[in-house]
């Protein structure tokens, strides 16, 4: 973006400094994240990532942290999910007593952030080697006013609980863009051996044009399993920026599910790095825009050590004049060697004036591996309409049958099966046949 906007958005954060709270991200911390920001830029539709991407709304945009807002009724939000604690964020700040959160023994510790807790190499620091892609980062490292910190214990110690502990975080935009902006921000760290799903929500309240900028930082031990949950349904006039980077250990296993559903812009930015022996990454998102939304999701997967395993798989809709994209690159690491990766990007056009961009990525610095990759984008199957419409089903039906089978691919992997109901209803509701979709759930 132009240096006017940098310079403004620097404007906006030295008014703002005194305000911000140093127990959640040190004053230096702060500065040093606008002095990498004005040093590196945003970027723009003309960087290769972000040619996909919308980002004008950014020029109208204010990025102090928006104030509180009016009150809300928690039944507004969806139901929690049975066995999960749940952990809720009101335009970035912290609302206890909307929240239900676990116990002390199911070893797993969820609390505010501040500048001590952080892990190391977690901060984003003036000398760090940074892709323009973490510029959204820095944003947030220089706004957020809270945020969530989650540690599980290890597997074997006296804390840990046996079974997976489940954890739902809720963050909400309620305060309209003109207002301020929102800073979800999410630190995760699972010890040796733990095992925790977690589900992450992005959601608005009110009609009201929201932009939220978030922060998600995951640390996966020697030997543990997170299944991470990533659902943002945020509201049709809404801009949402996120930026997600995580860390996978020797023998570690990340299975990340991300369902983009709402907001007019939204763009994912995703960073993962295996670099433990034996460390596997499983991704599936699913994406489904209509009218004049524009998703774009774009995925780095780093293989830094030898025999790590990567699934990618992407199934997205694009209806009316919505604009939906993925972009998986693949890198394998000099040494990486038995390194096992596979990417299946495909895309559905659901009108004449939608755009469906699928763009798999691979980078191999050594050798002994196995890496494969496959994108198609286009229309419904002219085989299978034809079959269907043999059977005796109207067009009409025979359509939403085959978008939905080719949506289920992936949504059917989701093991919690009340959040697999809640995204199918969302999925559905996204669809101009909502009506006769939901008929079928």
């Amino acid at each position: 973006m132009s240096n006017a906007l940098t310079e403004r958005i620097a404007q906006e954060h030295a008014a703002a400094e005194e305000s911000l709270p140093s127990g959640v991200i040190a004053r230096a911390r702060r500065r040093r994240a606008i002095a990498a920001l004005l040093a590196r830029g945003l970027p723009t539709p003309r960087d290769e990532n972000w040619r996909y991407a919308n980002l004008r709304p950014l020029e109208r945009a204010r990025f102090v942290p928006a104030p509180r807002g009016a009150e809300w009724s928690p039944a507004d939000l969806p139901p929690g999910i049975v066995g999960y604690a749940r952990y809720l964020y009101v335009d970035g700040v912290f609302v206890p007593a909307s929240s239900a959160p676990l116990t002390p023994r199911d070893g797993v510790t969820v609390r505010a952030l501040n500048a001590a807790s952080m892990p190391d190499g977690a901060s984003l620091d003036d000398d760090a080697e940074l892709p323009a892609d973490a510029a959204f980062g820095l944003l947030n490292e220089a706004f957020a006013v809270d945020g969530a910190h989650i540690r599980v214990a290890a597997a074997g110690s006296a804390a840990a609980s046996e079974l997976p502990v489940g954890i739902e975080v809720v963050f909400v935009a309620q305060a309209p863009a003109q207002q301020g902006a929102t800073y979800p921000r999410l630190r995760v760290q699972a010890a040796p051996r733990a095992q925790l799903r977690l589900i992450e929500r992005h959601l608005s309240l009110g009609s009201d044009a929201s932009f939220a900028v978030g922060s998600v930082d995951v640390h996966v031990g020697e030997g543990a399993t997170v299944d991470h949950y990533r659902v943002q349904q945020l509201g049709a006039r809404a801009v949402w920026l996120d930026t997600l980077s995580a860390c996978i250990a020797r023998a570690g296993r990340y299975r990340l599910h991300g369902f983009a559903l709402g907001a007019q812009s939204a763009r994912s930015t995703q960073h993962v790095r295996l670099e433990g022996e034996g460390a596997e990454l499983t991704q599936r998102t699913v994406a489904i825009g209509d009218r004049q939304q524009v998703l774009d999701s774009h995925t780095v997967v780093e293989h830094a050590a030898a025999r790590t395993r990567t699934e990618q798989s992407f199934r997205g809709i694009a209806a009316g004049r919505a604009r939906v994209a993925f972009n998986g690159k693949v890198i394998v690491r000099p040494g990486a060697h038995g390194t096992d990766s596979t990417q299946s990007l495909r895309g559905l056009l659901a009108g004449p004036e939608a755009e469906i961009n699928v763009r798999p990525q691979l980078e191999i610095y050594t050798d002994d591996v196995r890496c494969s990759h496959g994108a198609t984008a286009g229309k419904l199957d002219e085989a299978m309409m034809f079959y269907l419409l043999s059977r005796g089903l109207e067009r009409d039906t025979a359509q939403r049958l085959l978008k939905w089978a080719f949506l289920e691919d992936l949504v059917s992997k989701v093991e919690v099966v009340e959040l697999r109901r809640q995204i199918e209803r969302g999925l559905a509701g996204q669809m101009p046949e909502a009506a006769a979709l939901k008929e079928m759930l």
